[in-house]
């Protein structure tokens, strides 16, 4: 991405006007989710959990999602229940942050390694097709 005064505040998008070639290759491959693993070894991440939301929109489905705060209760992973269940990408209305939340939820009450495995096989199968909603 290009340096900008909303990367604080504004999550990427697609086609957004912000993301440089080089960026846009990283994201389409998932490449750009390798920094992330130095987090799951610092033992700030997980590998599979709720991925991690930005603060502002933290504060702004916790007022508007009755159970958002509850995705708090583990680590965020980089990769997750949601993502590989079609919750992946941009949220635009808050019905799709209501389904992303109603399976971050469900991932935490039924937790298991086996889980954890098949959410990672899922994520590569996955990442060997081509994704539409990876921008």
């Amino acid at each position: 991405m290009k340096p900008n005064k909303e990367a604080d505040t504004q999550q990427a998008m697609k086609g957004d006007p912000r993301v440089t070639s080089i960026g846009n290759f990283l994201r389409r491959t998932n490449l750009d989710e390798f920094p992330q693993f130095i987090n799951v070894l610092r033992g700030d991440m997980s590998v599979v959990g709720p991925r991690p939301h930005m603060l502002k929109h933290t504060e702004y489905y916790s007022k508007r999602i009755e159970e958002y705060m509850l995705r708090h209760l583990v680590k965020p992973g980089i990769t997750g229940f949601a993502q590989v269940t079609g919750y992946r990408g941009e949220t635009k209305e808050l019905q799709e942050m209501e389904g992303r939340i109603k399976r971050d939820i469900w991932y935490i009450q039924h937790w298991s390694f086996l889980l954890d495995l098949k959410i990672i096989a899922r994520t590569i199968c996955q990442w060997h097709k081509k994704d539409t909603k990876a921008y």
